[in-house]
């Protein structure tokens, strides 16, 4: 059975990723996103299949350059952890350092541009869009900005 993992910051981000529950059970799962109090109670719903990496929000600019060297440390633990075939992600900026991990590693990476976003790339699509094996938007408008992405239509 295939191994994925499923990474996104929390928020919408983390909304759109879990839609795609219905697939989880077809893979040997694993979800990363960031600790908050609105998200903490996941662990219950997904034992032993949920991890969580620093909350990490640009708003706090002179705190932020250091909670991301944590995270990333942070993922490249999770990742040699889990060693996932594919990282499934949403953005945003927590899913940028597990992303290029995983592809110095050999993994396939799916990303989902947000649905957010109708007529502008993301600092972490615009990242990704260059390494990622499949890139989404859930726009077709956004096929301009990606012309080699797959448009899939919205995630909700």
């Amino acid at each position: 059975m295939k191994k994925v993992m499923f990474i996104s910051s929390t928020g919408g981000h983390l909304t759109e990723l879990l839609e795609l529950e219905k697939i989880f059970g077809k893979y040997d799962y694993h979800i990363i996103t960031e600790k908050t109090k609105s998200n903490i109670n996941l662990k219950n719903k997904y034992i032993n299949r949920i991890n969580f990496l620093v909350y990490g929000t640009k708003d706090h600019i002179l705190i932020y350059p250091f909670k991301l060297i944590i995270n990333c440390f942070k993922s490249l633990y999770f990742y040699l952890k889990i060693k996932p075939d594919f990282i499934v992600t949403t953005g945003a900026h927590t899913a940028g350092p597990m992303c290029m991990i995983g592809k110095i590693f050999g993994s396939k990476i799916i990303y989902i541009e947000t649905f957010a976003n109708i007529n502008s790339k993301t600092i972490t699509g615009k990242l990704i869009y260059k390494f990622a094996d499949l890139f989404i938007v859930q726009w077709e408008s956004m096929l301009k900005l990606y012309p080699k992405a797959t448009y899939g239509g919205w995630i909700f």
